[in-house]
């Protein structure tokens, strides 16, 4: 994945730990000559680079499972750039096109951005790519949860940390597996609660038989 700023990587990173989220394409690219036509009937100057006309972009076209919305297209704009009536325009520009594919289109800033909810993902995203076989991951499932039971008012650092030492595990081992275990959604907590305060209380225990579908932490 190419993202052109911060901004784009936190809404990236919202978009891909949504559980509905089939598809991401980012800058995808508007057909010139439907942004031309739209330029011309709205009356506004399209963007160009030594008066040759340039494609246009929407940071991400995203499909979903979702059926009451399968598709929809997201720009990411800072909130301060909002104020330039030039990138108003543009933006216009852009909803039109939108708006004649029949595709959902919305803008997102960093106001709508939870900081606390783009740095939990942005700890845990690396590792949803880490495979691990069904089977331990279930072996995890009963180990840690006896533990986060036991000591619910504990964070799961602290938690991580005294298992580190009482089975002799290189430190910082047993967090690693708490994260994985967090990445591939095996407890359910609230994103807007910093990962580092998080405490065994905070997570619950999602259906084990989900285990070969996936789970979803929630940010609600």
């Amino acid at each position: 994945h190419h993202l052109l700023s911060d901004l784009e990587l936190a809404a990236f990173l919202l978009l891909e730990w949504h559980p509905e989220t089939t598809d991401i394409r980012e800058q995808f690219p508007l057909p010139l000559d439907a942004t031309l036509t739209l330029a011309k009937e709205a009356g506004i100057r399209h963007p160009a680079v030594s008066g040759v006309a340039q494609h246009m972009t929407t940071d991400f076209r995203v499909s979903t499972s979702d059926p009451a919305r399968p598709e929809f297209a997201l720009q990411a704009k800072p909130y301060a750039d909002l104020a330039d009536p030039r990138t108003i325009e543009k933006l216009e520009l852009e909803r039109r096109y939108w708006a004649a594919q029949g595709i959902p289109w919305y803008i997102i800033t960093e106001k709508d951005i939870p900081s606390t909810v783009f740095q939990n993902i942005n700890w845990l995203y690396p590792a949803q790519g880490d495979h691990i076989p069904t089977g331990e991951l279930c072996e995890r499932l009963t180990f840690y949860g006896h533990r986060f039971r036991d000591k619910p008012g504990n964070t799961l650092i602290s938690i991580a940390k005294s298992l580190d030492v009482a089975y002799h595990m290189a430190p910082g081992e047993s967090l690693l597996e708490i994260r994985q275990m967090l990445a591939h959604r095996l407890f359910l907590f609230d994103l807007r609660k910093p990962y580092s305060k998080l405490t065994a209380a905070d997570l619950t225990l999602a259906d084990p038989m989900a285990l070969s579908g996936g789970f979803h932490a929630s940010g609600e």
